[in-house]
């Protein structure tokens, strides 16, 4: 009885071992898949974004009066993208700290970020983006690594490049969807996050605009 027990404990152990090493060696490989597919679309995106280059000052135009112009309805600016293999981008983002330079698409899914991180929510133009990744050491894994004052910067699709610097590293609950989205909303302009490798919290690297901000 003895000898049959420990030989199912045996067969239990083994089996627990094998799917344990299943489950790293499929991590592994969609790590490296995820940073081969990131290291294809930045190549592709570079290649279409152009060297940015700041516009000369529009001379001062007659005023004309509109009658209507008032009641015309306004709208919301688009954030500009770059399409790649018929993805949306928004541009790149490079931490040197860490060796990460990453482009980023326009819109979030669970299919997308396998490839590249993508924007969450918010814009460059008002100070509120926030960007996701998954954890995959090619991604978005080694940003609790960052430090006050690391830099941070996005390229946009227009080639030019904004600056930050990091204030903050902390861990949320992956429940905290408004600290996350509105914590501390007037204290930074750039957000990066993952999932800690359990996935019950999310690593947040917070950044502000440098001081001369747009090189």
């Amino acid at each position: 009885m003895r000898k049959a027990v420990r030989i199912c404990c045996f067969a239990l152990g083994t089996a627990l071992l094998l799917a344990a090493l299943f489950l790293v060696l499929y991590n592994t490989a969609e790590d490296r898949k995820g940073g081969q597919q990131a290291e294809t679309v930045l190549r592709a995106l570079k290649r279409e974004i152009p060297e940015y280059s700041a516009a000369e000052p529009a001379l001062p135009a007659q005023e004309v009066y509109d009658l209507f112009s008032e009641y015309e309805e306004q709208t919301v600016p688009q954030t500009d993208t770059v399409e790649v293999d018929g993805r949306r981008y928004i541009g790149y983002v490079s931490v040197p700290t860490v060796g990460i330079e990453l482009p980023v698409q326009a819109e979030w899914s669970y299919q997308n970020l396998k490839s590249s991180p993508c924007r969450y929510v918010g814009n460059l133009s008002e100070n509120d983006l926030i960007l996701c990744a998954h954890n995959y050491t090619t991604h978005f894994g080694r940003i609790g690594r960052l430090h006050t004052d690391d830099p941070i910067i996005f390229t946009d699709v227009h080639g030019q490049a904004h600056s930050f610097s990091v204030i903050n590293i902390e861990q949320l609950p992956g429940t905290a969807v408004e600290d996350m989205q509105f914590g501390n909303a007037d204290d930074w302009d750039l957000t990066l996050f993952t999932c800690t490798l359990g996935g019950q919290s999310r690593v947040t690297v917070r950044a502000v605009r440098a001081e001369e901000g747009v090189q």
